[in-house]
């Protein structure tokens, strides 16, 4: 005789149930020598680091100006310093498109070959 079955409400409160506590236990850290993460409750002490929310951007309300930290000003010149240092360069660096080559090599071989006039030579 094959075995009776719980009835369906109860497998489904041991289902639930079962899959709570695996959801609440520590999954196995088989490869892993660093410590499991904490869990949500050491992070709801009274010393957390989190700022709730105030609603104002940045959290700084209208007409309050806002404190600049020690590395803003250090930031902004070496970004915007290294942004201009890189368009100069790139505005001076050498042409050396294939274009370029070909064309001045094109020159160089006519006016090799006397079908176009050598610019340097005047009269």
């Amino acid at each position: 005789m094959p075995p009776s079955l719980p009835p369906l409400t109860t497998r489904l409160l041991t289902t639930s149930t079962h899959r709570t506590l695996l959801r609440n236990s520590q999954p196995p850290r088989p490869f892993s020598t660093s410590a499991p993460h904490l869990s949500e409750d050491a992070h709801s002490s009274s010393s957390s680091h989190y700022d709730p929310p105030s609603g104002w951007l940045w959290g700084v309300p209208p007409g309050e100006k806002k404190e600049k930290e020690g590395w803003e000003g250090m930031w902004v010149y070496g970004m915007y310093g290294s942004l201009l240092v890189g368009v100069v360069a790139y505005a001076y660096k050498p042409d050396s498109s294939i274009q370029t080559w070909a064309l001045e090599e094109a020159r160089r071989r006519l006016e090799a070959e006397g079908i176009l006039p050598d610019p340097s030579a005047k009269g």
